[in-house]
């Protein structure tokens, strides 16, 4: 699988958003009911959402914060080229500031880490998202 990251703004349409949280100066991942592995916060874009909706949508549902400042980072795709089997959309970061309950949907849990697990859902996306976060800080 490939994963490639370009300037805001590049895709003319996203499937879905991704949000690289901090909280208290750490990663902030969640774990899916349904699986062992750590992932980001992030999911499909409803019909008639905006991608800023969705992530501050997905933020919520997948942590539980409740204050935070968020901003597009990137664009990005992945999959496999020449094939159906691909995903793209946009990147956002995320500084928490105040979490709340998770909702009980999709997330078993959320975990604070100084650095990336081994253990990720998306481990041919997640370290790419987050190595172009930490070149581009502002």
């Amino acid at each position: 699988m490939t994963s490639k990251t370009y300037e805001i703004g590049s895709l003319q349409q996203y499937k879905y958003v991704v949000v690289l949280s901090e909280y208290e100066g750490n990663i902030l991942l969640s774990r899916h009911k349904k699986r062992t592995t750590w992932e980001t916060q992030g999911g499909h874009i409803e019909f008639g959402e905006e991608p800023l909706e969705a992530a501050k949508r997905e933020l919520y549902e997948e942590s539980g914060a409740i204050d935070f400042e968020i901003e597009p980072l990137c664009d990005y795709w992945a999959g496999v080229e020449g094939t159906d089997d691909w995903a793209n959309g946009m990147v956002f970061h995320a500084i928490i500031r105040k979490l709340g309950d998770i909702p009980k949907s999709e997330m078993a849990e959320i975990k604070q880490f100084d650095e990336l697990p081994q253990n990720l859902t998306y481990p041919d996306i997640t370290p790419v998202l987050f190595q172009y976060l930490f070149e581009n800080r502002k």
